[in-house]
C-alpha cells in the first residue's frame, strides 16, 4: 500500500488502505466507543488493522480540533475533549500519525483526486450538522498554525439577509453570537423554517417537500440568500477556482445550479465565479484525504 486512512466520526471509524494508484485496497468499519479508553483502544486496533498490509503512512481523520499549543483535543461527538488524544492514540499504536480534522480531509482528498482535482485554490466546504472546510493550494492544504483554518462556519454572518429575512442572532455553539452555522448547517435550515411557521421540521422534509409547500420554499429560498452572501465572503478573501460542497445538505436536488445562478447575480458585477460542484469521494474522502495527508507528512512508523 501507499498510505492508509482512518476516518473517526461520532458512530463509525472506517479504516482504508489504498495502492499506489489511490485505488481501493482493503476496508473495514468498527462502531466508535463511548468511552474514552476503549475509543484508544478502538483507533489502536484500526492502526494495527491498516499496518497489516504493508509498511506505510498512516493518518487519521477525525471531527474536530487539536490544539496545538497543548495538543489536547476539542470534540463535540467523540469522549476525547480535554484530553491528549493524537499522542495517547500514538502512544497505544507505538508509532507515528497524521491528525487531520474530517473536513480538511475531504478538501484534500477532492482537491487531488476528485471534484476540484488541479484546481488552485480549492475550497472545501461541508455543509451538514456543522458548517467547516479547507483550503487546498499547491496540492496541500493552507498552512495553519492553530489549526483553525477552515472554519469557516464560525464567520459571522452577513447583516443584508439577516435583517432583509427579520430572524434572530442566535448563540452559536463554540460561544458566540450570529455564526453562519447557526443558519447554514442542517439543524440551522431547520431553525429557518421554524422561525416562518413556529414548528420544527427536520432539514430532509424540508428540502424534499419544498416544491409543495410553501413555507419550506421561503425558508429554501432564505438559507440561500444566507449561503451566497457566505460564498461571496469565501470569493473576496479565497478567490477559490472551485468550490466542493459535501455533508447532508449538499445533496439537495439543484444546490449547485441555484448557488452558481445566485453567486453569479451577486458578486462584483462582470468578474468571474468559482465552479461550484459536489464532492466525488463519498464515505472514502475523509479516509483517503488522511491517507494523503499522512503522504505528504512523511507519517511513518
Amino acid at each position: 500500500m501507499i498510505a492508509g486512512g482512518i476516518d473517526l466520526g461520532g458512530t463509525k471509524i472506517e479504516a482504508q488502505v489504498f495502492a499506489p494508484d489511490w485505488s481501493l485496497l482493503a476496508r473495514n468499519r468498527w462502531p466508535t466507543p463511548k468511552d474514552y479508553p476503549a475509543l484508544v483502544q478502538a483507533m489502536t486496533d484500526a492502526i494495527h488493522w491498516c499496518a497489516t498490509h504493508g509498511e506505510a503512512p498512516i493518518g487519521i481523520s477525525a471531527a474536530g480540533l487539536i490544539n496545538p499549543a497543548t495538543g489536547l483535543a476539542l470534540t463535540s461527538n467523540l469522549s476525547a475533549t480535554g484530553k491528549p488524544f493524537p499522542a495517547d492514540v500514538s502512544k497505544a499504536a507505538n508509532r507515528k500519525i497524521a491528525w487531520i480534522n474530517d473536513c480538511r480531509a475531504l478538501t484534500l482528498s477532492e482537491a487531488t483526486l476528485g471534484a476540484a482535482k488541479g484546481a488552485d485554490p480549492a475550497v472545501g466546504l461541508i455543509l451538514g450538522t456543522g458548517v467547516a472546510g479547507g483550503v487546498v493550494t499547491g496540492g496541500k492544504l493552507l498552512p495553519s498554525p492553530a489549526q483553525t483554518g477552515g472554519e469557516f462556519g464560525h464567520f459571522p454572518l452577513a447583516a443584508p439577509p439577516i435583517a432583509a429575512h427579520n430572524l434572530p442572532i442566535l448563540t452559536c455553539g463554540c460561544g458566540r453570537d450570529g455564526c453562519v452555522e447557526t443558519y447554514l448547517s442542517a439543524p440551522g435550515l431547520t431553525r429557518i423554517a421554524a422561525h416562518l411557521t413556529g414548528t420544527q421540521h427536520a432539514p430532509e422534509t424540508i428540502v424534499a417537500d419544498r416544491a409543495t409547500t410553501p413555507a419550506f420554499a421561503m425558508a429554501w429560498d432564505i438559507w440561500l440568500d444566507l449561503a451566497t452572501e457566505f460564498l461571496i465572503t469565501l470569493c473576496l478573501t479565497i478567490d477559490p477556482e472551485v468550490i466542493v460542497l459535501g455533508g447532508g445538505l449538499s445533496r439537495a436536488p439543484g444546490l449547485t445550479d441555484d448557488l452558481t445562478q445566485r453567486l453569479a447575480k451577486a458578486t462584483l458585477k462582470g468578474f468571474p465565479i468559482p465552479a461550484i460542484r459536489l464532492a466525488e469521494g463519498g464515505d472514502a474522502s475523509g479516509a483517503r484525504g488522511a491517507a494523503l495527508h499522512a503522504l505528504n507528512e512523511g507519517q511513518h512508523a
